[in-house]
């Protein structure tokens, strides 16, 4: 006999399987977004619900200790370790950061409810996305978040935090490494105010550029010798990270990229795309003190890359030379204002954030100065 006829077509099946897949991956993410959702919402609403407590009783901070002591020793007792003092305390400091968006508190105990009777509802789920366009991180993000004191600030890691979708993790390190003052740096007093609205919007090649670029992670010595061929390949071994720490759009293309040019041979460190843009972007590093003759040899990439290397609906390719040492005033002497290329320095460890804070301090005074002068 011969063997059995398959019952149905091996193809079929893998096509079966392949929107099973798809299916139990969107229920699991819509799940975890709806109880990452509910999460934040109560603690919101438990907040909120503390700080009118202590309104209409004693306003003494003695009476705020005391209460909140009393709550989690009672929470705590029947649902568990996660209402300790410090979480309630900062259940009662989310409320009073975000209480703007007290708006959904009004509808919260109906929300909950029906969410308890109805896990799985599809009515539910477009509850659950309706709160996330209110909070759309999670709770261990905005418990961090509440210790950034300037609102500004804190709203912008918020925005990209979100659209970037960065963990717990990423978030301390662009703050740690003061992005907000490091973005802020490159902009005028509009800008930086978009920061805190926006976060970072990348419209022209200004937009993208960082002062300094931080390189800890590739874990070089600062005081070790090295070389240009070292920092090089460090990044390129950390490029993950390096992406991030270039920012939004970035791909890379290549290493030591050869273009010959009158029989001679040049060499570009680092080849990068910027898909927000639309262009080319080059990376030219040095480890020691910027000079003039790196400057040129900018522009003479940059040229050459325009002319016989972006395509003609791609935009302007942008330079970018990193440096140990930068020297302003021969930036501003050797470029010509709209060159379309920008020096910047980097460092291999991580800045201190009253250092980044102080400089913008100086900036806006300056910008205010200018100002002043100009009337």
């Amino acid at each position: 006999m011969g063997s059995k006829r398959e019952i149905m077509p091996q193809h079929n099946i893998h096509t079966l399987i392949t929107e099973l897949r798809e299916l139990i991956t969107l229920a699991r993410n819509a799940a975890a977004r709806s109880v990452n959702t509910i999460q934040i919402v109560t603690n919101f609403e438990i907040g909120r619900r503390i700080v009118e407590h202590e309104q209409q009783g004693e306003k003494r901070a003695e009476y705020g200790k005391t209460l909140l002591k009393r709550l989690s020793a009672e929470l705590i007792r029947e649902f568990g370790r996660g209402f300790s003092e410090d979480n309630l305390s900062n259940m009662r400091k989310f409320y009073l950061t975000y209480k703007e968006r007290s708006e959904i508190s009004g509808t919260l105990s109906r929300k909950l409810l029906s969410s308890a009777k109805s896990q799985a509802s599809s009515g539910q789920l477009q509850k659950s996305e309706t709160l996330s366009q209110k909070f759309t991180l999670s709770w261990s993000h905005y418990v961090f978040l509440l210790g950034v004191k300037n609102p500004e600030e804190r709203s912008f890691y918020e925005i990209e935090a979100t659209g970037q979708n960065w963990s717990i993790r990423e978030l301390k390190r662009q703050f740690n490494t003061g992005l907000y003052e490091r973005l802020s740096l490159s902009r005028d007093k509009g800008k930086v105010k978009e920061l805190s609205e926006k976060g970072q919007i990348i419209e022209k090649s200004g937009d993208m550029i960082k002062y300094p670029y931080v390189l800890e992670f590739l874990g070089l010595d600062e005081k070790a010798a090295y070389s240009e061929n070292d920092l090089e390949t460090a990044i390129i071994d950390k490029l993950e990270h390096f992406l991030l720490e270039l920012g939004k759009g970035f791909l890379f293309e290549a290493r030591q990229k050869r273009f010959t040019f009158d029989a001679d041979h040049f060499f570009v460190d680092l080849v990068f795309y910027n898909r927000l843009l639309r262009c080319y972007v080059l990376i030219d590093l040095k480890i020691g003190k910027l000079t003039h003759l790196d400057l040129g040899q900018m522009q003479m990439y940059i040229n050459y890359f325009d002319r016989h290397v972006r395509l003609k609906d791609e935009n302007p390719s942008v330079g970018i030379v990193l440096c140990k040492m930068k020297n302003n005033a021969l930036v501003e002497l050797t470029l010509p204002e709209n060159a379309n290329i920008y020096a910047s320095q980097y460092q291999l460890y991580l800045p201190s954030k009253e250092e980044l804070r102080q400089k913008l301090m100086e900036w806006a005074e300056g910008n205010e100065k200018g100002m002043e002068d100009g009337d």
